[in-house]
């Protein structure tokens, strides 16, 4: 397959007819390629399709390697296209090309002879042709049957009958081997448009082939395996159409990888899989959290591959995969604005994301990444937590990974039967965050969004200041409000209050200083701001 060029793209070409001498007949060596294809395909039950669907053309290939010379020009213009043998004509104009300069060459000799000239020149222009060229010393030797044709300071030019006949019968040849080499060619190509539909149906089942080889290339060597499906009809009946296929019902994927992350990374750096459980008749919503960078989006992206490769015949990067027949996967990660439209990056968020509650079927997988982080804090809990509330209670009840780093939605999973908190586990080694890459149950309460941002290199004052503030921000809680049906009490969201915020602020930053890490100069710009703020009070 490797040796094969773009059949589709050759055929299209030769259906236009812009398709040189040298195309056409790699086109036919391609074609016969397909016959040796054929047979070492031959006696494998699950490709009969596809060697059904090729159509080995030998008497088209063979008419094609008859015409054309072994090895064509690119372009007919050049010449020699067509292969000796294939029209009587062409070969014997061929011939008297061929032999031309050896004749000039005899009526050079002759003529240096019979005058008696030893240093007679035979030559070439556009203006004259052919012509003998002869010095002035020896002018007067010149015979009397010679038409003198231009004067030079040195010398004289001439021609001869002779000499005039034949450089007629070479340039006509070459006008003659021209034109029948057109004329052979178009013949040629107008027989070869015939077989247009045959490689077009060729390079169908041999994309298909290419793709299943892949498959099986890539699965073999990066270890990935089968997926089960669940079944759409008892066995021995009739497959059902798409219309009739069964709710989505089980996600399980054991130790699941994202096939290209996976290739990316160092090979002493291997990909560490998680395990994917939904049940549609249970917990069918599972909310993520974590830290920034930890693998949340990359778990999504994961399943979203995984699915899309399971129903397109791949096998999956999994140890283990029982999926269900899809008809659609709603994808909701990154977002940017849409300036031309007025849009903001959160109107287009906003819009995607109500395309998919508005598209749902019973046959969905829904995967949301930090749904409403482009406004403000209590509008995007507000809307998340009301999606995954239309999600749980939707009567077709997708499959949903549903990423986010507003911990409160943790509170969920004790409000609904069908959500299930699952966090991406971290380590802290003094201070600082060791990404685990693994999947756990529960949620997580941190997003530690501060220790990403140190380590982007936010200079230090700002980082302790940050820590300060968010101590003071935790002191006030912020429950989820339980739907009014739901049968959990209900509680208000409360909005962050304090007696002295100054005060407070002060006193945190205070004890969250650590000497004998901070900077002389930091230490000198927190005392010469603190002093600015007292003095303000």
């Amino acid at each position: 397959l490797g040796e094969l060029p773009d059949l589709e793209r050759m055929a299209t070409r030769l259906a236009t007819g812009r398709m040189g001498p040298r195309d056409l007949r790699a086109l036919a060596h391609a074609a016969a390629r397909i016959n040796e294809l054929a047979s070492e395909l031959n006696g494998s039950e699950p490709l009969e399709h596809l060697l059904a669907a090729l159509d080995p053309l030998e008497a088209w290939c063979a008419d094609i390697f008859g015409t054309l010379s072994p090895e064509p020009p690119a372009l007919l213009a050049k010449g020699g296209a067509i292969a000796p043998g294939v029209d009587p004509e062409l070969d014997r104009y061929r011939s008297l090309k061929r032999d031309a300069r050896s004749v000039l060459e005899g009526i050079l000799q002759a003529e240096s002879d019979r005058s008696g000239i030893p240093s007679l020149k035979l030559d070439f222009n556009n203006v004259f042709g052919y012509y003998l060229e002869v010095r002035n010393s020896h002018k007067d030797r010149v015979p009397a049957d010679w038409i003198r044709k231009q004067t030079l300071v040195n010398a004289e030019r001439y021609i001869t009958p002779e000499l005039k006949e034949q450089e007629e019968g070479i340039l006509h040849a070459d006008e003659r081997i021209a034109g029948l080499e057109a004329q052979l060619f178009a013949n040629l190509v107008a027989r070869a448009q015939k077989a247009v539909p045959a490689l077009l149906r060729n390079a169908r089942a041999l994309a298909e082939l290419d793709v299943l080889l892949n498959f099986a290339a890539l699965a073999r060597r990066h270890r990935w395996i089968r997926p089960q499906f669940a079944s759409a009809s008892p066995a021995g009946e009739q497959p059902v159409t798409s219309n009739q296929l069964p709710a989505a019902s089980n996600w399980h994927v054991k130790a699941g990888r994202h096939p290209v992350i996976e290739q990316r990374l160092p090979e002493d750096q291997p990909y560490i899989p998680n395990d994917v459980h939904l049940d549609a008749a249970g917990e069918h919503i599972w909310i993520i959290t974590g830290p920034n960078m930890s693998g949340k989006s990359a778990l999504l992206r994961q399943t979203a591959l995984h699915a899309v490769m399971a129903q397109i015949g791949s096998f999956v990067a999994a140890d283990r995969a029982e999926l269900p027949l899809l008809d659609r996967v709603f994808v909701r990660v990154g977002a940017s604005d849409n300036l031309s439209a007025g849009e903001s990056t959160f109107m287009v968020e906003m819009a995607e994301t109500a395309s998919i509650l508005n598209g749902l079927t019973a046959r969905s997988l829904v995967l949301l990444d930090e749904i409403g982080r482009g406004t403000a804090t209590y509008d995007g809990l507000s809307i998340a937590q009301s999606i995954a509330e239309y999600l749980h209670d939707h009567p077709f009840k997708p499959l949903v990974l549903f990423a986010t780093h507003y911990h409160e939605l943790n509170e969920l999973a004790d409000l609904f039967p069908g959500i299930a908190n699952r966090h991406v586990r971290i380590q802290e080694i003094d201070g600082r965050m060791l990404f685990l890459r693994t999947l756990a149950e529960g949620g997580s309460s941190h997003s530690f969004g501060i220790e990403v941002a140190r380590m982007a290199g936010m200079p230090p004052s700002v980082v302790l200041r940050a820590r300060s503030v968010l101590r003071v921000l935790e002191e006030k809680q912020n429950p989820v409000i339980p739907e009014h049906n739901s049968g959990a009490p209900a509680a208000q969201l409360s909005f962050i209050q304090w007696e002295d915020p100054a005060a407070q602020a002060w006193r945190a930053e205070l004890d969250s200083l650590d000497p004998n890490s901070i900077t002389p100069l930091d230490a000198l710009m927190l005392l010469n701001r603190w002093k600015k703020e007292f003095s303000g009070k």
